[in-house]
């Protein structure tokens, strides 16, 4: 069986083979045609942009690689296992697809035009020492093992494009101010956990332009904060979770692939920019909304015990909120498809 690196290697060298030289232009083209052939050759070469992404089979990854795969893109899965990547990508739907564990990444980021990191623990479960440990672990070392293989790359293979998650965690977290990409971090767990990933993320070479995407709480179908969030609405009649004053900075799953799939193509997009919608909502309006939506009740509320029997100190990234605003990702001329949390709610669920 051919190797991954036989593979890459192949893949390099053919598509390194081509030069400008070969493609020949009719002279019957008219010099008003430059602009607009310009405009088709620069499509033309997003269409064979390589990406090779950690975190791809989970929910927003999942979904990224699905966008990428379906607009032509060279797409390299990085993953601890084989099996659960290639039951999530079977060749049959996702013909191309190169799926590569951890002895092999150095083979595929060599030679991507870009990378994307999103591997991590999810946070919403129940922390213990070891899970809290975990959590942390599994940003940072994964985070650091792609930096420096991104390093490591020789000039004329290495990645250009590193897009990194990390979350508004960042921020810790409060009823009463508005935070965004310019605020200062905050001092509890999760703040720390973002400081240090993010710290590690920007390690990488200052050729390689770096967007770090702090990512609010992701609404989506078959995952995310909702598949957690229902069953305890629906056992206790759709009421609010705590005391409801909590922010609730969400961001539809089709709008965060659409970011960070800018930040892979457009050059503006560098620094830290925050992955949430414009509108973020307390969660009481969250929860009426979804009630709304369901067809429920939503009038009592679903005590801080019941959450914290389920999530531990887990739970505080439900009862414990931050009002994040995507200002950078606004500057930039982001269109947010769901700008709204009852529209995305109604996609989601009907």
């Amino acid at each position: 069986m051919e190797s991954v690196s036989n593979r890459v290697t192949t893949t390099l060298t053919w598509s390194n083979s081509i030069s400008t030289s070969s493609l020949q232009i009719p002279q019957v083209f008219s010099i008003r045609c430059t602009k607009r052939l310009r405009v088709c050759c620069a499509s033309d070469q997003t269409q064979k942009m390589t990406v090779s992404v950690t975190g791809a089979t989970g929910f927003i990854g999942k979904r990224l690689v699905q966008r990428l795969h379906a607009d032509k893109h060279s797409v390299r899965v990085l993953t601890r296992s084989r099996s659960r990547a290639r039951l999530i990508f079977p060749v049959k739907e996702f013909p191309g697809i190169l799926i590569a564990e951890e002895q092999d990444w150095k083979a595929c980021i060599q030679g991507s035009n870009a990378v994307v990191n999103l591997a991590g623990l999810p946070i919403s479960t129940r922390w213990s020492p070891e899970v809290k440990k975990e959590i942390k672990e599994s940003r940072i070392k994964v985070t650091s093992k792609v930096v420096d293989l991104i390093n490591g790359s020789p000039e004329g293979v290495r990645p250009t494009v590193l897009v990194s998650a990390t979350a508004v965690g960042y921020y810790g977290s409060s009823e009463t101010q508005v935070f965004d990409e310019r605020s200062p971090s905050g001092n509890d767990y999760l703040a720390e956990v973002c400081r240090e990933w993010e710290a590690t993320a920007l390690k990488a070479k200052k050729d390689v332009r770096l967007a770090l995407i702090r990512i609010g709480v992701v609404l989506g179908k078959d995952g995310g904060a909702l598949a957690k969030m229902i069953p305890l609405f629906m056992m206790f009649a759709g009421g609010p979770l705590g005391s409801g004053q909590q922010w609730f900075s969400w961001i539809h799953l089709d709008d965060i692939v659409n970011l960070i799939y800018e930040a892979l193509t457009n050059p503006s997009y560098k620094g830290v920019i925050n992955g949430t919608a414009p509108n973020p909502v307390r969660l009481a309006e969250m929860c009426e909304q979804l009630g709304n939506v369901m067809g429920r009740p939503s009038w009592l509320p679903v005590p801080d015990f019941a959450l914290k029997a389920v999530l531990g100190e887990g739970a505080s990234v439900v009862l414990d909120g931050q009002r994040v605003l995507p200002t950078r990702a606004k500057e930039l001329g982001f269109q947010f498809k769901y700008p709204q949390v009852k529209d995305a709610l109604k996609t989601i669920l009907s």
